[in-house]
């Protein structure tokens, strides 16, 4: 019976240092962000990942910030309404002007 318990205390000791290991690692790839109120930011696509098209931006349209807490939840505001919605903050990215965010121009081709 005490083989047991020990080798029980050991698995649990083993599966914390695996956790911390996991978490280690998954964090250091993760990119801080800081974002102000009313800062215009770009939403990731994520769309895109299951269907790809070569032509087609990740980034979707312009939003703006509402508010931002430190765990990096954000909450954004469409500038042509007032419908608002909650995402995680790695989605965005700050909106630079001159960008253009997902608008396609058309080219057309003439035999010569």
């Amino acid at each position: 019976m005490n083989e047991l318990e020990k080798m029980k205390l050991q698995a649990y000791k083993n599966a914390l240092i695996d956790k911390e290991r996991t978490k280690r690692y998954h964090n250091k790839n993760l990119i801080k962000r800081g974002f102000n109120i009313g800062q215009p930011t770009l939403l990731f696509n994520s769309s895109l990942k299951l269907f790809p098209w070569k032509l087609k931006s990740k980034w979707s349209r312009l939003f703006v910030i509402k508010s931002a807490s430190p765990h990096g939840v954000v909450e954004l505001i469409k500038p042509d309404s007032d419908e608002t919605f909650k995402l995680n903050g790695q989605r965005l990215k700050p909106y630079h002007e001159g960008e253009l965010p997902y608008k396609m121009e058309e080219l057309v081709l003439t035999d010569l």
